[in-house]
């Protein structure tokens, strides 16, 4: 990368800023798609480009150019300074929190590039996989897909900063769709981690597209639940959706700022059983990796609950500003052409002491709901309401799990629902995904979410 982002930051304070950064990124994503045993997609994109973000008596300004070529940057950083000048006396002035500079360089770990890897590689793993499922003859769809994902974004910033860092991820996912005497069910699911080719190579593909044609072949067959309040033991998957939908954009401090978020006025208070610690950690294992957010940030462990209480918000330097609080390294953004805004990275309920068989077996009456395959829902931060559909659950009869059920929705309040927690279990999974993330203010990011098994008493669920 030959363009000097601390030079064009040294120019940006020669206009008169009071502070710049610079954000280049190179992107490369691959995709693969095999749409019944027929290759429908093959492509590698590209990009790159420099974003410019500037400061001029508390007035920010952003512009951004995918032309590296010294005169297009320069009209990018002017125009940046052009805009924020022009917001003075019509828009009001932000601050940004101080903290010191970061200096640093991260490559995420990886042992074999992907993108060296023959696709005749790739695409006979995924014919492969659709050779095994076509054994199950109640499958009437199958759509596999490969992804990589190769991002390398380097900052800097008027105060020092210049974070260097290049994350990898790979995943292999699809859509089985069963039918079963009239009967359809979907199911949509895949596997993820920061890494090279290597995961992909080790992994036990067929096993794991076994279980899932089980699955949607089972929930085909399957009755819906009668609905009621029902005693519900969650699964890893389902406790990280039911923690980011419901509980992470609530935490974010700009939603907060606008008055959006239900824990507004709440730090230091009880909002969930003791048993209850979440996080946001950008290290985490098994999540997507983000040691420094987009304003060069160290993205460390923040506790957002803490044994039930309530800590505090997670925010970028603006929103840290507007609390007096410490930056968290969640100032996130899409790409190089976007604006930053708090974002989560890996949000999570951590692990408890009990055994997540034994919560079952004390589970006199109730419902094991999954999280594969569910099909998300619907969430309002500022109140704290929440439904959402689970993946193919179970019954749980006389602290074991019986039949099959599909269709459940749970509903509910997240702070309710949380105090209602009465068993977290010690198996903590942090997953991610690289075919999509989480959206806000049309930006996607990739991001993670997990937790142990957890129970939670008398939860409405509607079949």
């Amino acid at each position: 990368m030959s363009l000097d982002l601390e030079a064009w930051v040294k120019k940006g304070e020669e206009l008169g800023a009071e502070y710049v950064d610079a954000r280049y990124q190179e992107h490369v994503y691959e995709i693969l798609v095999l749409d019944n045993g027929v290759l429908r997609e093959a492509a590698v994109s590209r990009s790159r480009g420099v974003g410019f973000r500037v400061l001029y008596k508390g007035h920010q300004g952003y512009a951004s150019t995918n032309d590296l070529s010294p005169g297009s940057v320069k009209r990018a950083l002017e125009e940046a300074f052009k805009i924020a000048r022009a917001l003075e006396g019509r828009s009001k002035p932000v601050r940004l929190a101080e903290r010191a500079g970061y200096r640093d360089k991260i490559i995420s770990n990886y042992a074999i590039e992907p993108l060296e890897v023959d696709l005749s590689e790739k695409i006979e793993l995924l014919k492969s996989i659709h050779s095994s499922l076509r054994e199950e003859k109640a499958l009437s769809s199958i759509l596999l897909r490969y992804g990589f994902e190769r991002d390398r974004r380097i900052l800097a910033s008027s105060r020092g900063d210049y974070v260097d860092f290049t994350r990898r991820m790979i995943g292999v996912g699809g859509v089985l769709v069963a039918q079963v005497e009239g009967s359809m069910e979907r199911l949509s699911h895949g596997e993820s981690r920061v890494g090279g080719w290597e995961f992909v190579k080790y992994f036990d593909w067929f096993r794991y597209f076994k279980e899932n044609a089980e699955l949607v072949v089972g929930a085909a067959k399957a009755k819906r639940l009668p609905p009621g309040r029902y005693d519900v033991v969650l699964d890893n998957e389902m406790v990280g959706l039911l923690i980011h939908e419901a509980f992470g954009h609530a935490s974010e401090a700009d939603i907060a700022v606008s008055g959006g978020s239900v824990l507004e006025g709440k730090v230091g208070s009880p909002v969930a059983s003791e048993l209850v610690s979440i996080v946001d950690d950008g290290r985490v294992e098994g999540g997507v990796y983000v040691p420094y957010d987009d304003e060069g940030t160290p993205k460390r462990k923040v506790y957002l609950v803490e044994k039930g209480v309530f800590k505090g918000f997670i925010n970028n330097l603006e929103t840290a500003a507007h609390y007096n609080a410490e930056p968290t390294g969640n100032g996130r953004v899409m790409g190089y052409p976007d604006t930053i805004l708090v974002r989560q990275t890996n949000t999570y309920l951590e692990p408890g002491d009990w055994d997540p068989y034994e919560i079952i077996q004390d589970t006199r009456r109730g419902v094991y709901v999954k999280g594969r395959g569910a099909m998300g829902g619907e969430v309002d931060p500022a109140t704290g309401s929440f439904t959402f559909t689970g993946g193919p659950s179970f019954l749980v009869e006389g602290g074991e799990v019986q039949g099959m059920v599909r269709g459940v929705m749970l509903a509910g309040n997240i702070l309710e629902t949380l105090r209602n927690v009465d068993a977290v279990g010690f198996d903590l999974e942090v997953k991610t995904s690289v075919f999509g993330g989480c959206g806000k203010g049309d930006q996607i990011v990739r991001v993670g979410d997990g937790g142990p098994h957890v129970r939670v008493r008398g939860v409405a669920i509607g079949g």
